[in-house]
């Protein structure tokens, strides 16, 4: 038991935070910060949220370093130094773990412990909480940190559980090291996170199979490690490279462009191009202004990519499946990788597609396709998540009214700003889906989210209010906005978890802000101008909501 007991006759507390990862710890430290009594709750066995489980071959962050951390404490960020451009997965733990000794965050969370049901009660005004042990705590505010990648998705091939040998999910990946070395090895999935692993176990196994359904786009990582003299550059200007990131579109330190793409002749377009190949990282999709707008321009940077994969990949039937078509590039999470085509040219590494040849079925011994069995020692998952709404929909949410969010969302998610929803009442998230999401810096949009959400429940104590939640008129309008930018967006035009696409049954859609972070922002400080009059409050138990001007 933590400080703070869990016990229905307790005292409520003011918040209940659920999620150890980077929104959760922020939160946890805010709230506590602002006097409030708090209970954290993590599913797994330590903070960490995606890093504690993502500990799968080659796992590594595909932002900088440098800006893929918490910004809040200028204390935090003289006293941690990154000791590479991309930190790989033990780094980034490491991190975290020195966050959560530094701001002494641990004590505040009950570990491996999931939510089962939260309830509001409209009388009393409060919120219960209970977890799948049975044990049950009440506050006035919830906080969802759940994070837009926190559900894996269960593969969806017929017999995926039958297989005898070593299996693994890529998504809750052991803590104990696994040997490749002279194993048959399979990959199921060639997104970012099996991009990684193969590049990773390919030199390492004995062979290995790459289950390849829909191919990925993938520039160079570049990684380095980073000099102390660059290192102390970064320190002494962490102020400004924090105040640039926050007025930026991605929420973040990658170079953008106003430049269109047809606005400079095709010589200077291929050396723009060619530049960003050699440099590395998501410069590629910082050249142009309007590689997410203009397809005929997003074409060429496509067609680019793809002639780069011909260079490199040394069999050419090989290099053709590994070229991405059908779908816009950028349209699909951008991938970064260190030797991911290279892998290919190794002559113990094979390439199944699965669109000449499907899968069947997972069998005792490995994959069967529709051309035959691949026997296999080891089988690795990377099949993706169920992302967005998943962690949201994986327990009942029971808002006002009785009305589950399972139903509220059953054509789809719908909030203000991915913070809050219309009929349930001091519900709040972080990153939620329909704001900028996975398409900006996660930690940078939790930390916005958290600042937002405690300065809304600043507002309600100032004023003697204990429940607020949007106007269904001002949740419409935002869902309409993000629609509208949706539909102008390439990023809608793919097959891909960003829509729904990879779970059978989900609705289909793009509900992610695609507006930018610093409109988001925008938008949120708008959310909470003239007295937070996209809400109405209830002034105290049992009143009758004051409802404000959407």
């Amino acid at each position: 038991m933590n400080d703070v007991g869990v016990s229905a006759s307790a005292k409520p507390l003011d918040v209940v935070i659920v999620g150890g990862g980077f929104g959760g710890m922020y939160a946890t430290y805010k709230f506590r910060e602002m006097g409030l009594s708090i209970q954290s709750f993590e599913a797994g066995g330590d903070l960490g949220g995606v890093w504690y489980w993502n500990r799968y071959p080659g796992a590594r962050v595909d932002l900088p370093s440098i800006d893929y951390s918490f910004a809040f404490s200028p204390e935090i960020d003289q006293e941690w130094t990154w000791s590479e451009e991309f930190a790989a997965q033990p780094e980034l733990l490491r991190y975290i773990n020195f966050v959560a000794d530094r701001l002494d965050l641990r004590k505040h969370f009950r570990f491996n412990t999931r939510i089962a049901s939260a309830v509001w009660d409209e009388d009393r005004q409060i919120w219960t909480l209970t977890t799948t042990e049975g044990e049950r705590v009440e506050a006035r505010y919830c906080v969802m940190a759940t994070g837009p990648l926190s559900v894996p998705k269960t593969p969806d091939i017929k017999g995926y559980d039958r297989f005898r040998g070593e299996s693994y999910m890529a998504g809750k990946w052991p803590h104990e090291p696994v040997s490749y070395a002279g194993k048959r090895v399979g990959v199921i999935g060639t997104g970012s996170t099996g991009i990684q692993i193969v590049q990773e176990v390919g030199p390492q196994a004995g062979e290995l199979f790459v289950f390849q359904r829909t191919p990925s786009f993938t520039m160079p990582m570049r990684n380095k490690t980073l000099s102390p003299e660059y290192v102390a550059e970064i320190k002494r200007n962490y102020p400004g490279l924090r105040a640039a990131a926050r007025m930026s579109a991605v929420g973040g330190l990658r170079p953008q462009s106003t430049r269109a793409f047809f606005s400079v002749p095709p010589e200077t377009r291929n050396a723009l191009l060619e530049d960003a190949w050699k440099l590395g990282g998501l410069c590629m999709l910082g050249t142009f202004s309007d590689l997410l707008i203009n397809p005929e321009a997003n074409e060429h940077v496509a067609e680019f990519i793809r002639g780069k994969i011909g260079e490199v990949v040394k069999d050419p039937v090989v290099a053709e499946k590994l070229k991405p078509r059908g779908y816009p590039v950028f349209a699909r999470r951008p991938c970064l990788d260190t030797s991911y085509y290279e892998t290919y040219n190794l002559p113990t590494v094979h390439l199944m597609d699965c669109l000449d040849d499907p899968i069947q079925e997972i069998t005792e011994k490995g994959v069967r396709l529709a051309s035959g069995e691949v026997e296999l020692d080891m089988l690795i998952f990377a099949t993706g998540y169920d992302g967005l709404t998943g962690a949201l929909l994986n327990f009942d949410v029971i808002g006002r009214d009785g009305q589950n969010l399972k139903d509220k969302w059953a054509d789809g998610a719908r909030s203000l700003l991915g913070l809050g929803m219309a009929g349930f009442p001091n519900f709040f998230t972080t990153v939620g889906p329909n704001g900028p999401s996975a398409l900006a810096n996660i930690i940078h949009i939790n930390e916005n989210d958290v600042d937002w959400i405690a300065r809304a429940i600043t507002y309600m104590d100032d004023n003697g209010l204990c429940a607020m939640e949007p106007t269904e008129e001002a949740e419409t309008r935002w869902m309409d906005h993000v629609r509208e930018l949706a539909n102008r967006s390439l990023v809608s035009k793919a097959k891909t978890w960003y829509v729904g696409a990879n779970i059978e049954g989900k609705p289909q859609g793009l509900t992610i802000y695609t507006g930018g972070f610093a409109k988001y922002v925008e938008a949120c400080e708008a959310a909470a101008k003239d007295n937070f009059a996209a809400y109405r409050f209830a002034p105290s138990r049992g009143a009758q909501p004051v409802r404000k001007t959407a």
